[in-house]
């Protein structure tokens, strides 16, 4: 979800994993990559296809406001020309049970990530597989107005 993140949220995440590895990092600077990364969103000629589940939009990682600033983006990005948001919700019928993340660029490589690493794959049977796993969890997936009624649910959740 990093390229949908807010600053806020982002710094977050980054403290967390500083925390966690023990090692000092420079978290703004960080931050700062991060969203200037983000303007490939607003570029013609790339789309992105992301499919997140509806327990990251409920874990709390940073307190409330930040949370519910990170889901209005989540929001606003539905509908943009670049992006194509997919939320599977608790409810949804799975083929997989939940695993790590990953991103899948076109068919050439895979960055998956573990609590130590990234794992770069660009070997096609690898990258056929997480090929497979992505359409499995995007079947699953809810998008568009559906979505936005996932992510609303989780706005709320935050106020209770």
């Amino acid at each position: 979800m990093g390229m949908l993140q807010t600053a806020d949220y982002a710094r977050h995440v980054f403290e967390a994993y500083a925390d966690l590895h023990r090692s000092p990092r420079d978290i703004e600077e960080a931050v700062s990559v991060r969203v200037r990364r983000q303007e490939l969103l607003y570029r013609g000629g790339k789309r992105f296809h992301v499919v997140l589940w509806e327990a990251a939009l409920r874990a709390r990682l940073c307190p409330p406001t930040v949370m519910a600033a990170q889901l209005d983006r989540l929001s606003g990005v539905i509908g943009l020309d670049t992006v194509i948001l997919g939320i599977v919700p608790f409810e949804a019928a799975l083929n997989l049970p939940p695993a790590n993340g990953f991103w899948l660029y076109d068919e050439r490589l895979v960055i998956a990530e573990d609590w130590h690493a990234e794992i770069w794959l660009d070997d096609p049977a690898s990258v056929a597989l997480y090929r497979r796993v992505w359409e499995s969890l995007n079947r699953a997936a809810v998008h568009g107005p559906a979505a936005q009624r996932v992510i609303a649910r989780c706005r709320q959740a935050l106020d209770t």
